[in-house]
């Protein structure tokens, strides 16, 4: 009678414990989102915020070109920062205070991608309209995912064979789109200017993959917003005592507003995340799509046809995106 009143108070609650250990383990699994699926998320969220910049900068070569023939480059790119500035202040003022001693840690860091992502990149965009058209801009600003993707081999990711024939299929497409059916193209100093804002841009972003991972999206955003204005306050000063200054009026408010509110606040946030979740490469394969946003805005709002040709090479760089920024589930 002992035997069994020793072994029944063991037996008991064992065997329970591992009915509900069970239990609960089975439950757990239940909820828990599978990696795959979770990795999938991700990169379907990092493709959409990729999506998002590159519709809403598409604009932003129409505004720009339309800024050229008012605003003298360099002031047009300094006071695009300070609106920027002024847009993202309330958001990112206190992560930026935060986090002031970490970025001070890394203020090299930031400094180089401010030097490529912010200063130079848009002072190029802006001197390159002076001299070719928002179509061109945008269509040669679509080279900058093959930089991406040789940044990002050279970094030891592997591309992939599917990557590398989607992005060359929609490279193809964008050549045959400038060259209007014809890869042999005769650039004007605009599209220059463009193929070097290109290498400015993927060089931005292949930087932003080695972003030290303490550092706040929003607190990131902020300082190379400062110090992009700061780098670029001597030659808006130059520029100012030589040029002079713009008129100020709803041709030259508006577009500036467009491009410091949506074109980098907004647009530069979402950049950046799409980078964070899905790397450059992949975010890259998307901004391909440019071209066709462009084309799309000119014909809805300057009436520009497309044309067979247009829509042909279209449907080659919406199927090579489609083909490089496609995800692999993995258990």
């Amino acid at each position: 009678m002992n035997l069994t009143t020793a072994r029944h108070p063991t037996a008991g609650p064992t065997a329970t414990g591992t009915a509900t250990d069970k239990s609960t383990d089975t439950h757990t699994a239940t909820e828990r989102p599978a990696p795959a699926r979770r990795l999938a998320r991700g990169a379907g969220l990092g493709v959409l915020l990729a999506l998002l910049a590159t519709v809403v900068w598409s604009g932003s070569f129409v505004a720009t070109r339309d800024m050229a023939d008012s605003i003298p480059p360099v002031q047009a790119v300094f006071w695009r920062w300070v609106v920027a500035l002024v847009a993202v202040a309330p958001f990112a003022a206190c992560p930026f205070w935060r986090q002031r001693r970490v970025i001070r840690r890394h203020l090299g860091f930031v400094a180089l991608a401010t030097l490529f992502g912010v200063t130079l990149y848009n002072t190029l965009v802006h001197q390159a309209g002076l001299t070719t058209s928002a179509s061109n801009m945008g269509m040669i600003m679509a080279a900058s995912p093959v930089i991406m993707a040789v940044y990002a081999r050279l970094g030891g990711e592997r591309l992939g064979v599917r990557r590398v024939l989607g992005m060359l299929v929609a490279a193809l497409g964008v050549l045959l789109l400038v060259g209007k059916g014809s890869l042999a193209v005769d650039f004007a100093a605009g599209d220059l200017w463009m193929f070097a804002a290109a290498l400015s841009f993927a060089s931005y972003s292949a930087l932003l993959k080695r972003k030290p991972a303490e550092i706040d999206q929003l607190a990131f955003l902020f300082t190379t917003f400062v110090l992009g204005a700061l780098m670029l306050a001597p030659a808006y000063a130059l520029s100012l005592a030589v040029q002079g200054g713009f008129p100020v009026s709803a041709g030259t408010v508006g577009p500036l507003l467009y491009v410091g509110v949506f074109s980098s606040a907004v647009a530069f946030f979402a950049w950046n995340r799409a980078i964070a979740l899905i790397g450059a490469a992949r975010a890259g394969a998307v901004y391909y799509l440019q071209p066709v946003c462009v084309a799309l805005l000119s014909y809805v709002l300057l009436g520009e046809r497309l044309g067979l040709l247009g829509v042909a090479c279209m449907a080659l760089i919406l199927g090579g995106v489609a083909l490089a920024s496609a995800t692999r589930a993995r258990a």
